[in-house]
C-alpha cells in the first residue's frame, strides 16, 4: 500500500516593518490604542524586532499618522476645483473636519491629548516639517501659477498656516472646547486675503 503524502501549505511569508505599520494603522482607525507588545503579537515578530524596525511607539505613530495625513490632504489637493486663497482654505479647511471627524484620531486625542499634540507639533517628532513642506508645496503652486499672493515669505507662511491648523485640531485640549473647522477657515482667509 502507498502511503499517501502529506500537502504542506507555502511558507508563511516572513513579517516586516510594513506589516507592522499597516497592522498599526489599521488599529488607529478602528480608534484602538496601538500597543507594541499586542502589535509585534499579531504581526508574528517579537517586541525587539518590532521595536528595531519601527524606532519607538512615537516614531510609529508619527508614521501612521502622516499615513493617513498625506493622502487625505492629496486626495483634496485634486478635488477641489477652486484656485488661488479659496484653494488653499478649502483644501485646509476639509483637512480639517477629515480630521476630527475620524474615530481613531478623536480617540487618540481623547485618550493621549499630550503625546497627540507633542508628536503633530515637535519638529523632531517628524510630522510636523512634513506637514509644513506639504502646505508650502501648495502654496508655492497657487503664487507660481499666478493665482496667490501672500502676505510673507513663503515659509514663514507655510509655518503660519500650518501652526493654525494645528491649533484648530487641537482645540479641546487646548480651550476645553469643540474642534470647529469653520473658526479655522476664517483664521486662513484672514492670512490669505
Amino acid at each position: 500500500m502507498r502511503k499517501s503524502r502529506a500537502v504542506s501549505s507555502p511558507p508563511r511569508p516572513k513579517p516586516s516593518a510594513v506589516d507592522a505599520v499597516a497592522l498599526a494603522r489599521e488599529r488607529f482607525l478602528a480608534g484602538e490604542r496601538v500597543e507594541m507588545g499586542v502589535l509585534a503579537d499579531e504581526v508574528g515578530a517579537n517586541r525587539v524586532t518590532v521595536y528595531r524596525w519601527v524606532g519607538s511607539r512615537e516614531r510609529l505613530l508619527v508614521e501612521v499618522l502622516w499615513s493617513l495625513a498625506e493622502p487625505t490632504l492629496d486626495h483634496e489637493r485634486g478635488r477641489v476645483t477652486a484656485t488661488g486663497s479659496e484653494r488653499v482654505v478649502r483644501i485646509l479647511t476639509n483637512f480639517i473636519v477629515a480630521v476630527v471627524s475620524n474615530p481613531g484620531m478623536t480617540r487618540f486625542v481623547s485618550d493621549e491629548g499630550e503625546l497627540a499634540i507633542r508628536l503633530m507639533t515637535r519638529p523632531e517628532a517628524g510630522f510636523q516639517p512634513r506637514l509644513i513642506a506639504w502646505v508650502h508645496d501648495l502654496l508655492e503652486e497657487e503664487t507660481t501659477a499666478g493665482r496667490l499672493e501672500l502676505p510673507g515669505e513663503l515659509n514663514d507662511c507655510a509655518y503660519g498656516i500650518v501652526r493654525v491648523l494645528e491649533s484648530y485640531i487641537s482645540l479641546d485640549l487646548i480651550q476645553g472646547v469643540q474642534p470647529d473647522p469653520a473658526r479655522a477657515e476664517h483664521i486662513f482667509r484672514l492670512i490669505l486675503r
